[in-house]
């Protein structure tokens, strides 16, 4: 595939940052052990009163003309080893990004900034007794 932000015979070609950072974002999403991808306090703000539904929430990109240098920001699940799972995204994102835009991945950094801890269902004892 001819490298992006290359001009060929039929004109050129261009990728923005935005469109790699989705591509970023979804797959490391879909690793298993990430909760989610943190955007920051502003991001987190207006996630949370449903203003912003972005799909590169989490995502920074540093776009080449050859090459590209991502920079992830996520949550893991507890209980998960942390190394395996920002392993799997540095694996699952470079993938994804080098198959569908032709960029090498020469970066993928990944930020572990949280933990989530699954709710705990507490019972109490007055439910356990049969009435």
């Amino acid at each position: 595939m001819e490298s992006m932000g290359t001009d060929n015979s039929l004109g050129s070609i261009r990728i923005a940052d935005e469109v790699v950072e989705v591509i970023a974002g979804l797959a490391a999403s879909e690793v298993e052990g990430v909760v989610g991808m943190s955007g920051g306090l502003v991001g987190d703000l207006a996630n949370m009163l449903g203003r912003n539904k972005n799909l590169s929430k989490g995502v920074k990109v540093e776009v080449g003309e050859h090459e590209v240098a991502v920079d992830l920001f996520i949550v893991v699940e507890y209980g998960v080893s942390i190394p395996d799972v920002a392993f799997s995204v540095q694996q699952a994102v470079k993938e994804a990004i080098e198959s569908m835009t032709g960029l090498k991945v020469v970066e993928a950094n990944v930020h572990v900034q949280g933990v989530n801890f699954k709710p705990v269902v507490e019972t109490k004892e007055e439910d356990l007794r049969l009435k």
